[in-house]
């Protein structure tokens, strides 16, 4: 097969403070893109970073604007609304992502490329060997298969954000307007032909990771309740199984006190306050589950876009300001 018949790669970068990554980071990328025989590009988006990873950016763009196109978001949307950035402004007929941190290595992609080349449309990663710590692997697992069991989205490793995707995926992805979404379940469900493939992974060399346990809890729960009813219908089955506890509870104690003609000892007060509180707290639990899904939808029906575009450095330079994401292109695919 030749490289026009394969077509060419976008590889849509993420940036968010990486400043002290982003030197190796094209020095790795290019040479694996240069072996390929294809064409590509690289769209590095900047996430409203604080650091000096822009001008690191526009450095890139400055050398190689054939290659590298630099979008520049406004100020800081999140990860996958800065994927979502970087699909727009893809012209590939496979898109890749890649995370800036190198802990994904680069030279995996040919990987993914592979699968692309045999008609697979949604090619995820799965991680070797993680360089995590055992606490964030245990977590990590343990938030997967729950998800899978809500979701019903088959996806052995949720966080690998090394992935290949097909254009017509991504052109699906493009035309989905909702304000939070999870990249890699949603273009599974567009998916005709997903696969996996194991990938190496790396222990991260400078910086931090820009998931805290709370933006990793705070991230698979909106990627439950974004794909699935199921969190509503466990609570209201909860809710039945505790009122017919309550209310079996109450029973025996009616036949306790009168039919056995004893008297109910004081203890008996802190068991009330025990099942009380057990009420209240699945209430609360309840009143957030349905405040999720209604935050969900106040999202929506406010109809703010995901991510604002400052500026496009390289490429087919195209500097708009603020231009704000209504789902569509933002210009035709070359």
């Amino acid at each position: 097969m030749t490289a026009a018949a394969r077509g060419t790669v976008s590889v849509v970068i993420p940036v968010y403070n990486e400043e002290a990554n982003l030197p190796q980071l094209l020095p790795r990328l290019l040479p694996v893109l240069d072996a390929l025989d294809r064409p590509f590009e690289v769209i590095l988006v900047d996430d409203g970073s604080r650091d000096g990873s822009l001008e690191v950016l526009k450095r890139f763009a400055h050398e190689d604007p054939e290659h590298v196109r630099v979008v520049e978001l406004s100020r800081n949307f999140g990860q996958h609304p800065a994927i979502l950035a970087g699909f727009t402004y893809a012209t590939g007929d496979v898109i890749v992502t890649l995370d800036a941190d190198l802990q994904n290595p680069p030279e995996e992609i040919p990987k993914l490329l592979a699968l692309t080349d045999k008609g697979y449309d949604a090619v995820g990663g799965i991680r070797m060997h993680r360089q995590d710590t055992l606490f964030r692997r245990i977590a990590s697992w343990l938030v997967s298969r729950v998800t899978t069991g809500i979701t019903g989205i088959r996806l052995t490793d949720y966080g690998c954000m090394l992935r290949a995707y097909s254009r017509e995926v991504v052109d699906l992805i493009n035309r989905c307007e909702e304000n939070a979404t999870f990249i890699p379940a949603l273009a599974q469900t567009f998916s005709r032909r997903p696969a996996e493939v194991p990938v190496q992974h790396a222990a991260r060399s400078a910086g931090e990771s820009k998931y805290s346990l709370y933006r990793l809890f705070r991230l698979n729960f909106d990627l439950m309740t974004g794909f699935s009813v199921v969190p509503l219908q466990l609570f209201t089955l909860f809710g039945f199984v505790v009122a017919s506890g309550g209310f079996l509870f109450g029973v025996y104690l009616l036949v306790r006190r009168f039919l056995l003609l004893r008297q109910s000892e004081a203890d008996g007060v802190f068991t009330l306050f025990a099942l009380a509180f057990l009420v209240m707290g699945v209430l609360m639990a309840g009143l957030g589950i349905v405040g999720e899904y209604i935050g969900r939808i106040y999202q929506e029906v406010r109809g703010r876009p995901r991510y604002l575009v400052r500026h496009v450095y390289g490429g087919v330079d195209a500097p708009l300001t603020l231009h704000a994401d209504a789902g569509e292109a933002v210009r035709p695919r070359r």
